[in-house]
């Protein structure tokens, strides 16, 4: 008779043992691989620091924060950044040119406190008799006087449906109390007016959402009070989103290529206008802060329509970004693809040097960028 064999079974708590080591080999390999050895070192950082370092109360938030600044820097691009939680929200905000505030526009130019130069109509502060010219002296109480004007914003923002009490004086000397509900704001990305001469004048503040619609409105407003040539102005334009600029070309220009896009993954990509354009004389006003879609918005009309541009030389980006949302909040901006004019053409470096180049000069009371822009649709 055969012996009957026996196995011999692991204990239940060898078992557990095993399968956290195997889990832990498979998941260090696995970081390995996607990661390599400096990904996975990033991570061994942080749960070193989170499980050994002897200060148990150190603030890992800020670590993590300056080590994706850090991580940022180290790429060696000047237009990939990283954004704290708190400044990924409010960027949210801007670029869906919205922000939550009452709706004044001030200076600093007093040292009683915040002069406001504009309110926005309907907005909290209209609504509660906030008028251009007063003088914000106290917020909730705080006086805001001298230095302490230069941080009066901050203490005046908050959170939507929040009330804020602000101390105002007069321009005929007289003081009051108001209080102000916070509320979503909207911001036009686009103004006009019409000038002199059937030249219609258009500003553009920024090209996030929204805005390639802003600026049709404004077009279409124009041409309807008998405007028969534009003024384009992208001065000190931050740029934004590639989708609003190429509607925003489209709009103006006749038909062919307008932007040439050369991402990291797929293949480039060369957007075209159609035959429908806008069909009057314009000229574009730029400056050194003329930053990204602003610098190609001027590129293309010129390259496209020998539209003019006046000012001074421009930045000279060249890549676009997306910013991907992090797990703790904030947001990384990545260069992901380069962009060009319709023809190829690639701004780094080099920036836009206009037709007419002429810094900003406003000693008479004029704007002599803007006369320059006006001369020469005169001709």
């Amino acid at each position: 008779m055969e012996e009957q064999r026996t196995r011999k079974r692991l204990p239940g708590w060898a078992k557990i043992v095993l399968a956290v080591v195997l889990t832990l080999v498979v998941t260090v390999t696995g970081a390995l691989l996607l990661l390599g050895r400096s990904g996975v070192a990033l991570m061994q950082g942080y749960f070193l620091a989170k499980f050994a370092f002897v200060e148990t109360d150190a603030d890992l938030n800020q670590a993590v924060d300056k080590a994706l600044d850090g991580l940022v820097e180290g790429l060696g691009d000047r237009w990939s950044y990283y954004l704290d939680p708190e400044s990924y929200q409010s960027t949210l905000e801007s670029r869906a040119n919205n922000y939550v505030g009452i709706g004044v526009t001030v200076t600093y130019d007093r040292e009683d406190g915040l002069l406001v130069q504009g309110v926005t109509e309907n907005g909290p502060a209209q609504q509660a008799g906030v008028v251009a010219g007063d003088v914000i002296t106290h917020v909730n109480g705080t006086s805001v006087a001298g230095d302490a004007r230069y941080e009066a914003t901050n203490l005046i923002a908050g959170e939507e449906g929040t009330q804020v009490e602000l101390t105002l004086l007069g321009e005929d000397g007289s003081s009051r109390t108001v209080t102000c509900t916070r509320q979503t704001l909207k911001s036009e990305s686009a103004s006009s007016k019409l000038l002199e001469g059937g030249v219609g004048y258009v500003r553009l503040n920024n090209f996030y959402s929204g805005s390639a619609d802003s600026l049709k409105q404004q077009v279409e407003s124009l041409r309807e009070q008998g405007a028969t040539s534009l003024v384009l102005d992208v001065r000190s334009n931050p740029g934004g989103y590639v989708a609003e600029l190429i509607d925003m070309l489209d709009y103006l220009l006749p038909e062919g290529p307008i932007f040439v896009e050369r991402p990291r993954w797929g293949v480039e990509t060369v957007h075209e206008s159609d035959a429908s354009c806008v069909d009057l004389p314009m000229v574009v006003l730029v400056n050194a802060d003329s930053y990204s879609a602003a610098e190609l918005f001027a590129a293309q009309l010129r390259e496209s329509a020998q539209v003019p541009i006046v000012g001074e030389v421009t930045s000279g980006k060249g890549y676009s970004q997306i910013t991907f949302p992090l797990a703790n909040g904030g947001g990384l901006g990545l260069s992901v693809a380069a962009y060009c004019t319709g023809s190829g053409h690639s701004l780094i470096g080099e920036g836009i040097t206009p037709d007419v180049e002429l810094a900003l000069d406003t000693a008479d009371g004029t704007d002599n960028q803007l006369q320059a822009a006006l001369d020469l649709l005169q001709k």
